[in-house]
């Protein structure tokens, strides 16, 4: 008789835990790269946030390639995911996996990149035409005249063209009035700092060192031009944005050879997908988190969009250390 009531004791805890797994909500995260600080932060915040709320959270890396990004993606979607998170590689191939997802009736969020070409269910990023606004802004009340450099990011990243539309706005009419001379305009393969330094370098040897201004689109690029610059012992003197409130664009904020980067927090954002994603595996609705429209090309994308800011010497302390962003040991470096 024991035995018996001990075997269906072990039967109904085994029924009991496949119950729950099998309640589980079951999510699907796919992202570029792993070589960015910023993405890594993603990922660590998506975990933990997973973890909190017990979400099943399945994470692939695509290593920047498209290809293996949609096979991973086919793979997520034969796991049974209930919601895709997709921050595509590349914006306009990535269609492809929003569709399959749909065939599926997967729901896909397009993370902090949009998707070009599809109907993509909805779009959660930072407002990115205000990203290139804030760097345009800066730079150009900082260098009001002179010869600048303009890179962009990777052209097959929808955010990059944004950024770009948003620094210009403030860019092109000083152009137009001859104050500022354009000496470089540049994509960015990947977003490589090595691909920047090398543009940098060009641009260097081009205008033999006359370069006044540097528009670089994120912190890792921003990094690539400063090695460039310091070779030809420029780093410094020489105005430069950046993205993404790295750890090491802060030392070199704090330092004096960056001149300011763009802070957008990914605990937020990362935090918020997770938040989306259960909302739309349990078919709830997410219309009170709408906050604006961003067309791909093919539709107005439902879109949630976060508040980026500003950080240079004047308030770095406050932004990224009194936020618990960054450590204040790590930026200043003691120990």
């Amino acid at each position: 008789m024991k035995r018996v009531f001990g075997l269906v004791l072990v039967l109904s805890m085994v029924l009991v835990s496949f119950t729950f797994a099998a309640s589980k909500v079951r999510i699907g995260l796919s992202l570029p790269t792993q070589r960015e600080e910023r993405w890594v932060r993603d990922r660590i915040k998506m975990r933990e946030e997973a973890k909190r709320l017990g979400v099943d959270l399945r994470v692939q890396i695509s290593d920047n390639d498209a290809a293996k990004q949609v096979a991973q993606c086919e793979n997520l979607i034969a796991q049974g995911i209930q919601v895709l998170i997709l921050a595509p590689h590349d914006a306009s191939s990535a269609s492809v996996i929003v569709e399959k997802a749909h065939k599926a009736g997967i729901p896909v969020i397009s993370y902090d990149r949009l998707v070009l070409d599809c109907e993509v269910d909805v779009y959660l990023s930072f407002d990115n035409v205000k990203v290139g606004e804030l760097q345009g802004e800066y730079i150009t009340r900082l260098v009001p005249k002179g010869n600048y450099v303009v890179l962009a990011g990777s052209p097959t990243d929808n955010n990059a063209k944004l950024f770009r539309e948003g620094a210009m706005k403030y860019i092109q009419p000083l152009v137009d009035k001859g104050q500022i001379k354009i000496v470089m305009d540049q994509w960015v393969k990947d977003w490589q700092p090595a691909e920047a330094q090398k543009l940098m370098e060009q641009a260097l040897t081009a205008n033999k060192n006359k370069i006044d201004a540097v528009l670089a689109p994120n912190d890792g690029t921003a990094g690539g031009c400063i090695q460039a610059l310091a070779a030809q012992g420029l780093a410094g003197k020489v105005p430069i944005t950046g993205q993404d409130a790295e750890l090491a664009a802060a030392i070199r904020i704090v330092e004096g050879t960056q001149s300011m980067t763009i802070f957008k927090d990914t605990r937020l954002l990362g935090a918020k997908a997770i938040e989306l994603a259960i909302k739309m595996a349990k078919k709830e609705s997410i219309a009170d988190q709408i906050n604006g429209k961003v067309n791909n090309n093919k539709i107005d994308v439902p879109s949630v969009l976060l508040t980026p800011y500003v950080v240079d010497k004047s308030n770095i302390d406050k932004m990224l250390i009194e936020s618990g962003y960054l450590k204040r040991k790590q930026v200043y470096k003691k120990k």
